[in-house]
Protein backbone atom coordinates (compact mmCIF):
# COMPACT_ATOMS: atom_id res chain seq x y z
CA UNK A 1 0.00 0.00 0.00
CA UNK A 2 2.90 2.53 -0.06
CA UNK A 3 3.87 4.76 -2.53
CA UNK A 4 6.66 1.58 -3.94
CA UNK A 5 4.24 -1.21 -3.81
CA UNK A 6 1.78 0.85 -5.56
CA UNK A 7 4.29 1.65 -8.42
CA UNK A 8 5.46 -2.23 -8.16
CA UNK A 9 1.84 -2.88 -8.92
CA UNK A 10 1.95 -0.65 -12.22
CA UNK A 11 4.81 -1.91 -13.52
CA UNK A 12 4.43 -5.22 -12.98
CA UNK A 13 0.98 -5.17 -14.99
CA UNK A 14 2.74 -3.54 -17.68
CA UNK A 15 5.93 -6.61 -17.93
CA UNK A 16 5.08 -9.44 -20.04
CA UNK A 17 7.69 -11.57 -18.37
CA UNK A 18 6.11 -10.76 -14.34
CA UNK A 19 3.05 -12.20 -13.24
CA UNK A 20 1.38 -10.54 -10.27
CA UNK A 21 0.27 -13.47 -7.87
CA UNK A 22 0.27 -12.40 -3.99
CA UNK A 23 0.31 -8.84 -2.65
CA UNK A 24 0.66 -8.65 1.27
CA UNK A 25 0.67 -5.68 3.92
CA UNK A 26 1.83 -5.81 7.68
CA UNK A 27 -1.40 -4.82 8.49
CA UNK A 28 -4.86 -6.52 7.30
CA UNK A 29 -6.47 -4.17 4.47
CA UNK A 30 -9.69 -5.83 3.26
CA UNK A 31 -9.72 -4.85 -0.44
CA UNK A 32 -8.94 -5.96 -3.90
CA UNK A 33 -5.73 -4.73 -6.62
CA UNK A 34 -5.46 -5.84 -9.76
CA UNK A 35 -8.23 -8.34 -8.38
CA UNK A 36 -5.87 -9.74 -5.80
CA UNK A 37 -6.86 -10.21 -2.17
CA UNK A 38 -4.17 -8.41 -0.13
CA UNK A 39 -2.72 -11.18 2.55
CA UNK A 40 -0.64 -10.85 5.26
CA UNK A 41 3.09 -11.70 5.14
CA UNK A 42 2.59 -15.46 6.35
CA UNK A 43 3.79 -18.48 4.93
CA UNK A 44 0.22 -19.62 2.89
CA UNK A 45 0.97 -15.93 1.12
CA UNK A 46 4.10 -16.78 -0.38
CA UNK A 47 3.90 -20.38 -1.21
CA UNK A 48 3.02 -20.28 -4.68
CA UNK A 49 5.58 -17.38 -5.99
CA UNK A 50 8.88 -17.79 -7.69
CA UNK A 51 10.00 -14.53 -6.01
CA UNK A 52 9.44 -11.54 -3.58
CA UNK A 53 9.48 -7.82 -4.14
CA UNK A 54 10.43 -6.44 -1.40
CA UNK A 55 9.75 -2.60 -0.15
CA UNK A 56 9.13 -2.04 3.49
CA UNK A 57 10.74 -0.95 7.11
CA UNK A 58 13.56 -3.30 8.12
CA UNK A 59 10.91 -5.24 10.92
CA UNK A 60 9.36 -6.40 7.94
CA UNK A 61 12.16 -6.97 5.58
CA UNK A 62 13.07 -9.62 8.32
CA UNK A 63 10.12 -11.50 8.79
CA UNK A 64 10.05 -11.39 4.90
CA UNK A 65 13.16 -13.04 4.66
CA UNK A 66 12.55 -15.44 7.59
CA UNK A 67 9.09 -16.86 5.43
CA UNK A 68 11.20 -16.97 2.34
CA UNK A 69 13.92 -18.41 3.41
CA UNK A 70 11.93 -21.58 5.00
CA UNK A 71 9.94 -21.65 1.88
CA UNK A 72 13.49 -21.31 -0.44
CA UNK A 73 12.36 -17.99 -2.11
CA UNK A 74 14.14 -15.27 -3.83
CA UNK A 75 13.88 -11.68 -2.39
CA UNK A 76 14.93 -8.06 -4.16
CA UNK A 77 14.98 -5.99 -1.04
CA UNK A 78 14.41 -2.57 -1.98
CA UNK A 79 14.13 -1.37 1.93
CA UNK A 80 16.54 0.92 3.35
CA UNK A 81 17.54 1.86 7.21
CA UNK A 82 19.30 -1.32 8.42
CA UNK A 83 21.28 -1.63 11.50
CA UNK A 84 24.67 -3.30 10.71
CA UNK A 85 23.18 -6.28 12.50
CA UNK A 86 19.95 -6.18 10.58
CA UNK A 87 22.93 -6.43 7.59
CA UNK A 88 24.57 -9.12 8.84
CA UNK A 89 21.13 -11.18 8.98
CA UNK A 90 20.48 -10.41 5.90
CA UNK A 91 23.67 -12.07 5.03
CA UNK A 92 22.97 -15.05 6.56
CA UNK A 93 19.30 -15.86 4.86
CA UNK A 94 21.68 -15.50 1.28
CA UNK A 95 23.40 -18.39 2.72
CA UNK A 96 20.30 -20.38 1.87
CA UNK A 97 18.71 -18.66 -0.71
CA UNK A 98 19.67 -15.72 -3.22
CA UNK A 99 18.70 -12.44 -2.21
CA UNK A 100 19.28 -9.04 -4.36
CA UNK A 101 19.25 -6.03 -2.05
CA UNK A 102 19.76 -2.18 -3.23
CA UNK A 103 19.30 0.96 -1.42
CA UNK A 104 18.50 2.33 -4.74
CA UNK A 105 17.18 0.36 -7.91
CA UNK A 106 18.04 2.91 -10.88
CA UNK A 107 20.99 2.38 -13.20
CA UNK A 108 21.76 5.82 -13.01
CA UNK A 109 22.40 5.73 -9.19
CA UNK A 110 24.20 2.44 -9.20
CA UNK A 111 26.66 4.25 -11.71
CA UNK A 112 27.11 7.47 -9.59
CA UNK A 113 28.10 4.94 -6.72
CA UNK A 114 30.93 3.24 -8.96
CA UNK A 115 31.94 6.73 -10.55
CA UNK A 116 31.93 7.55 -6.61
CA UNK A 117 34.22 4.75 -4.85
CA UNK A 118 36.60 5.72 -8.55
CA UNK A 119 36.48 9.37 -7.24
CA UNK A 120 37.05 8.37 -3.56
CA UNK A 121 39.92 5.83 -4.64
CA UNK A 122 41.64 8.09 -7.04
CA UNK A 123 41.93 11.30 -4.57
CA UNK A 124 44.26 11.13 -1.59
CA UNK A 125 43.15 12.24 1.64
CA UNK A 126 43.51 15.62 1.59
CA UNK A 127 40.56 15.63 -0.25
CA UNK A 128 37.24 15.48 2.45
CA UNK A 129 33.86 14.08 1.37
CA UNK A 130 29.97 15.04 2.09
CA UNK A 131 26.76 14.07 0.71
CA UNK A 132 23.45 15.89 0.17
CA UNK A 133 20.40 14.01 -0.58
CA UNK A 134 16.64 15.58 -0.89
CA UNK A 135 13.36 13.26 -0.70
CA UNK A 136 9.69 13.88 -0.51
CA UNK A 137 8.65 15.33 2.74
CA UNK A 138 6.82 11.80 3.37
CA UNK A 139 10.14 9.83 3.67
CA UNK A 140 10.50 8.65 7.46
CA UNK A 141 14.40 7.44 7.51
CA UNK A 142 17.47 9.79 6.85
CA UNK A 143 20.13 9.36 5.44
CA UNK A 144 18.52 7.88 2.57
CA UNK A 145 19.29 4.26 1.55
CA UNK A 146 20.56 6.06 -1.78
CA UNK A 147 23.17 8.60 0.43
CA UNK A 148 24.05 5.16 2.51
CA UNK A 149 25.32 3.44 -0.58
CA UNK A 150 27.22 6.56 -1.83
CA UNK A 151 28.82 6.82 1.23
CA UNK A 152 29.81 2.88 1.21
CA UNK A 153 31.22 4.26 -2.63
CA UNK A 154 33.35 6.94 -0.76
CA UNK A 155 34.64 3.82 1.65
CA UNK A 156 35.08 1.03 -0.27
CA UNK A 157 37.15 3.68 -2.48
CA UNK A 158 39.55 4.40 0.76
CA UNK A 159 39.07 0.22 1.83
CA UNK A 160 37.29 1.44 4.69
CA UNK A 161 34.34 0.22 6.49
CA UNK A 162 31.29 3.01 5.92
CA UNK A 163 30.09 2.45 9.72
CA UNK A 164 33.62 3.57 10.91
CA UNK A 165 33.16 6.72 8.49
CA UNK A 166 29.54 7.97 8.81
CA UNK A 167 30.22 11.59 11.04
CA UNK A 168 27.00 13.81 11.85
CA UNK A 169 24.11 13.28 9.89
CA UNK A 170 22.28 16.43 9.45
CA UNK A 171 18.25 16.88 8.75
CA UNK A 172 17.19 20.36 6.54
CA UNK A 173 20.29 22.29 6.85
CA UNK A 174 20.63 24.81 4.11
CA UNK A 175 24.59 24.48 4.75
CA UNK A 176 26.35 21.54 6.46
CA UNK A 177 30.35 21.33 6.86
CA UNK A 178 32.82 18.80 5.21
CA UNK A 179 34.48 16.69 7.94
CA UNK A 180 37.18 14.11 8.71
CA UNK A 181 34.27 11.60 8.58
CA UNK A 182 31.81 11.70 5.70
CA UNK A 183 28.70 14.05 6.88
CA UNK A 184 25.17 13.53 5.62
CA UNK A 185 22.45 15.94 4.75
CA UNK A 186 19.04 15.66 4.09
CA UNK A 187 16.17 17.36 3.04
CA UNK A 188 12.81 16.24 3.21
CA UNK A 189 10.04 18.94 1.27
CA UNK A 190 7.09 18.63 -1.03
CA UNK A 191 6.90 15.77 -3.64
CA UNK A 192 10.39 15.33 -4.77
CA UNK A 193 10.99 11.86 -6.05
CA UNK A 194 14.87 11.79 -5.49
CA UNK A 195 18.15 14.30 -5.45
CA UNK A 196 21.52 12.90 -4.45
CA UNK A 197 25.08 14.87 -4.63
CA UNK A 198 28.20 13.78 -3.62
CA UNK A 199 31.19 16.52 -2.65
CA UNK A 200 34.94 15.87 -2.69
CA UNK A 201 37.16 19.32 -1.44
CA UNK A 202 40.61 19.69 -0.25
CA UNK A 203 40.03 23.72 -0.03
CA UNK A 204 41.16 24.37 -3.42
CA UNK A 205 38.36 22.62 -5.74
CA UNK A 206 35.39 20.75 -5.75
CA UNK A 207 34.69 18.11 -7.62
CA UNK A 208 30.66 16.98 -7.51
CA UNK A 209 29.19 13.97 -8.54
CA UNK A 210 25.00 14.50 -9.04
CA UNK A 211 21.65 12.41 -9.71
CA UNK A 212 18.69 13.47 -10.28
CA UNK A 213 15.02 11.33 -10.65
CA UNK A 214 12.22 12.18 -12.29
CA UNK A 215 9.54 9.50 -12.32
CA UNK A 216 9.08 6.92 -9.67
CA UNK A 217 8.78 4.05 -12.12
CA UNK A 218 12.54 4.38 -12.17
CA UNK A 219 12.88 2.24 -9.71
CA UNK A 220 10.22 -0.35 -10.22
CA UNK A 221 11.87 -1.36 -13.68
CA UNK A 222 15.13 -1.38 -11.68
CA UNK A 223 13.45 -3.79 -9.00
CA UNK A 224 11.39 -5.95 -12.13
CA UNK A 225 14.87 -6.45 -13.76
CA UNK A 226 16.66 -7.38 -10.54
CA UNK A 227 13.61 -9.76 -10.12
CA UNK A 228 14.54 -11.61 -13.52
CA UNK A 229 18.03 -11.70 -13.22
CA UNK A 230 17.56 -13.21 -9.95
CA UNK A 231 15.50 -15.75 -10.77
CA UNK A 232 18.76 -17.61 -12.36
CA UNK A 233 20.62 -17.43 -9.43
CA UNK A 234 22.18 -19.07 -6.58
CA UNK A 235 21.60 -18.41 -3.12
CA UNK A 236 24.20 -15.35 -1.91
CA UNK A 237 24.02 -11.88 -1.84
CA UNK A 238 23.76 -9.60 -4.76
CA UNK A 239 23.88 -6.21 -5.45
CA UNK A 240 22.40 -4.04 -9.14
CA UNK A 241 26.62 -3.65 -9.13
CA UNK A 242 26.49 -7.41 -9.99
CA UNK A 243 23.60 -7.08 -12.22
CA UNK A 244 25.20 -4.38 -13.79
CA UNK A 245 28.40 -6.20 -14.68
CA UNK A 246 30.57 -2.88 -13.07
CA UNK A 247 34.42 -3.78 -13.23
Amino acid sequence: MGRMGQQLIKSSRIDKNIKLTTLTESTLVKKKIAGIKISLNEEKAFENVDLIIDFTIPKCTLEVLKIASKLKKRVVIGTTGFTQKEENLIKKFSKNIPILKAGNMSLGVNLLMYLTEITSKSLNNNYLSKIFEIHHKHKKDYPSGTALMLGKGIADGKGRNLYNLIGKKFLNKKIFPYGKKINFNSIRKGEIIGEHEVKFSNGKEIITLNHEAFDRALYSDGALTAAKWLIKKKPGLYSMRDLLNFS
